[in-house]
């Protein structure tokens, strides 16, 4: 299964003439593109199954809301969708976004609520040992650099002391790991087992985390 180069070259031309006259007059072509799009999440999912449990995909439209934004191209010129773990001990999600020259996989947890994020801070201001070990593992170090990316606060949050040795984790956010990929890599026969070789080296941190989030900072379960 590949993610074709008629449906990349689709999404290049969308991009250039991203306005509803053109669209409309290449409606086969969206169509033949969103299937292969579909038809590659699903196997993306498939391949995700083998080794962890989903419980929900979502392929996000192309049709963008226009209301409150500047930029008012009506279409989105890529293809993106998520993949949610199964269950409340199961933390975490996948995510893929196809591009031109903007591809990416992601995982993690973006923008996560308030209470799971005061949680993770607290771990982290407790020991940050376990996280830091996941974050030099091998696989970890040489899909996604070793590190996180997304947003956080300058200083410290409320609560938390901006000297303390972990601030640079407490400090953050979200926790998400990202890879980027060329046209020629998405376009590769071997894409689909390359993002699923990345996935799995999400695990030990999708792992560490559930199980901080499904317990105290006593270690005692919230689970019923």
């Amino acid at each position: 299964m590949q993610f074709e180069k008629s449906s990349l070259q689709f999404l290049k031309d969308l991009k250039k003439n991203n306005n509803r006259e053109w669209f409309t007059e290449h409606k086969p072509k969206f169509k033949e593109a969103q299937d292969n799009a579909k038809a590659f999440y699903a196997a993306i999912q498939d391949n995700l199954n083998k080794h962890d449990e989903i419980d929900k995909f979502k392929l996000f439209r192309i049709y963008r809301d226009v209301r409150f934004s500047k930029d008012k191209t009506p279409y989105q010129p890529h293809f993106a969708g998520s993949f949610s773990r199964q269950g409340k001990h199961l933390r975490g999600g996948y995510y893929l976004r196809i591009r031109p020259g903007e591809s990416f996989l992601a995982g993690g947890f973006w923008e996560p609520n308030k209470d799971d994020l005061f949680r993770i801070r607290k771990e982290f201001e407790i020991d940050d040992t376990e996280i830091r070990k996941i974050l030099k593992e091998k696989n970890y170090v040489k899909y996604f650099g070793g590190k996180f990316e997304g947003e956080e606060v300058k200083t410290a949050p409320k609560g938390f002391d901006k000297e303390h040795p972990a601030i640079d984790l407490i400090r953050k956010k979200g926790f998400i790991a990202v890879r980027k990929f060329s046209d020629k890599e998405v376009l590769a026969p071997d894409f689909l087992k390359e993002l699923d070789a990345t996935y799995k080296a999400l695990r030990p941190f999708f792992d560490y985390m559930s199980e901080v989030l499904t317990t105290d900072l006593n270690g005692v379960s919230l689970l019923d």
